[in-house]
């Protein structure tokens, strides 16, 4: 039985509302992506703080000794997510590893983030791993504005660009935020605001996500990087405004850190991710690693 809603605002640190007191460990185990975000540059590194970071990728079975280290290291996780680098739902990494902990560490609270793509299609097997918690990014549900924020999808074995792929994406990010929602699973929706593209659009967004479940809001200011490099990031003031819009709709979540997909630790206040993956740092081997690993598809 997945943990409530207002189960997770007092134990889960994404749910709260007075910030974190609970830790959490993203576990890095999903390489591939199957959709290519204009914004989106996941790199294999242990600088920087953003999400699609991590200093490595593990498998599902490497996971089990690096979660007791962790605890021994930070007593206050409560949450083993799983955030990327790649789509959860791209390979079967993701569930895997749900699996495992649901067997080793059942009183942790079971959280997963993905772009849901594949949300519709794999949301029984999302429901039967028991997770507790899920985080769809959607970032438009007018096809015409999400066709400007990714250049494609791959989509059983297809690569669709533009307004059809956009299509795709938000039609089983939809259907499957119900499908979830429905099974008592708490959704949080995140948007990544792109002023110039999608801060008109924030309302519709939140009042269309709110219809079809999800409980809780973060609006995500964007990094300007990769493609998107030369957008504007959003202003205070921006920002602002969008949370105002997304209030009306459905309750925000205030807080976010930007979080790598390794971090662990108390958001904010700790973080061991270096010590606890030391032993699985890059190898010399790194950009074939990168090459192999974090493709699309």
């Amino acid at each position: 039985m997945a943990k409530s809603f207002d189960e997770l605002k007092i134990t889960h640190p994404c749910f709260g509302s007075h910030g974190a007191t609970t830790g959490r460990i993203h576990l890095p185990v999903c390489p591939g992506c199957n959709i290519a975000c204009r914004f989106c540059e996941r790199s294999l590194n242990d600088t920087e703080n953003r999400p699609g970071v991590t200093s490595c990728v593990l498998t599902p079975e490497q996971t089990i000794p690096l979660i007791k280290k962790a605890v021994e290291l930070s007593p206050e996780i409560r949450v083993a997510g799983i955030a990327g680098p790649g789509d959860t739902l791209a390979s079967d990494n993701a569930i895997k590893t749900f699996r495992l902990i649901d067997k080793e560490f059942p009183h942790l609270i079971k959280c997963m983030s993905t772009n849901g793509l594949l949300l519709s299609e794999r949301a029984q097997e999302i429901i039967d791993a028991k997770i507790d918690s899920l985080t769809v990014t959607v970032n438009a549900v007018d096809p015409k504005i999400e066709a400007q924020l990714n250049d494609y999808i791959i989509w059983h074995g297809e690569k669709i660009e533009g307004v059809k792929g956009a299509e795709i994406l938000i039609k089983n990010q939809l259907e499957g935020i119900k499908k979830i929602a429905d099974a008592g699973i708490t959704i949080k929706v995140n948007t990544v605001l792109v002023p110039r593209i999608n801060a008109s659009h924030i309302a519709k967004i939140a009042q269309t996500v709110s219809e079809a479940g999800a409980k809780k809001y973060n609006i995500i200011p964007l990094i300007p990087t990769a493609k998107l490099k030369d957008e504007a990031a959003p202003t205070c003031q921006e920002i602002h405004e969008a949370r105002e819009a997304a209030s009306k709709y459905i309750e925000l979540f205030l807080h976010c850190n930007h979080c790598r997909a390794d971090a662990v630790g108390v958001p904010g206040r700790t973080e061991f991710s270096k010590q606890l993956y030391a032993a699985f740092a890059l190898s010399s081997n790194a950009d074939e690693v990168l090459k192999e690993n974090f493709s699309h598809g």
